[in-house]
């Protein structure tokens, strides 16, 4: 299978720079991907993730020699693969600016690579190629009028969704994660009464300030985004 490379541009050229500086292990350049087509059978060895933003984008890494990866995870099966890998992945999304990053998950989509919209880069390393990252930036829809999205609301009004709150994150390392025990204080990257980040089904919607209602926790909600803003 023959996948394409679109010319690449300064936005994927930067988060693939960033991703590299951040990832364990020995020191790797990215480079534009070249005509040989990335071997599917390595798909299910690598990461992938999506950012969602003012400009989303789905993003994923494939490294062949894994070791350093184990190594850094504590060599046990208590660190997934995306958790070694997500500071990385973070640094680069913070190139696209203004979203979210959500899980990333074992395995990248075959479809990420075949899409007409996918960068891919080569990373290489002393003895060549050591593995790949591809990244597809989506361009946010117009946002539709009020009119327009609840005249199509009626079947689906009653459906439940996921809602979540996040009130700050902390960037850990690996040893850190490994020996918390109950007792132990992380500190969060947010001061008291910053404001909360609030989600739907992953996406960010809204923001937000936690306030106490019947001995409970809330969030009141301070702004709401706009569609194209929330990707």
């Amino acid at each position: 299978m023959s996948w394409s490379t679109p010319v690449q541009a300064g936005v994927e050229s930067a988060v693939a720079d960033a991703l590299v500086a951040h990832l364990p292990g020995p020191a790797l350049l990215a480079q534009p991907h070249g005509s040989d087509p990335v071997p599917m059978q390595v798909l299910e060895a690598g990461v992938s993730a999506t950012y969602v933003g003012p400009r989303s984008a789905d993003i994923a890494v494939i490294l062949l020699d894994r070791t350093e990866l184990i190594a850094a995870g504590g060599g046990g099966d208590r660190v997934r693969l995306g958790d070694v890998l997500r500071p990385a992945l973070e640094a680069a999304a913070e190139q696209i600016g203004g979203g979210h990053l959500g899980e990333a998950a074992d395995g990248v989509p075959a479809s990420l690579f075949q899409s007409a919209d996918a960068v891919v880069f080569d990373l290489i390393g002393e003895e060549g190629v050591a593995g790949w990252f591809a990244i597809a930036l989506r361009t946010p829809a117009p946002p539709r009028s009020f009119r327009d999205v609840s005249s199509r609301l009626g079947r689906i009004s009653t459906v439940q969704m996921t809602l979540s709150v996040e009130i700050g994150r902390a960037v850990v390392s690996v040893q850190e994660l490994l020996d918390a025990q109950p007792g132990t204080v992380i500190e969060l990257d947010r001061a008291v009464g910053s404001e909360a980040d609030v989600f739907l089904n992953g996406r960010m919607i809204a923001h937000g300030e936690i306030v106490v209602v019947d001995r409970r926790f809330a969030v009141r909600v301070t702004e709401v985004l706009d569609i194209a803003e929330s990707g």
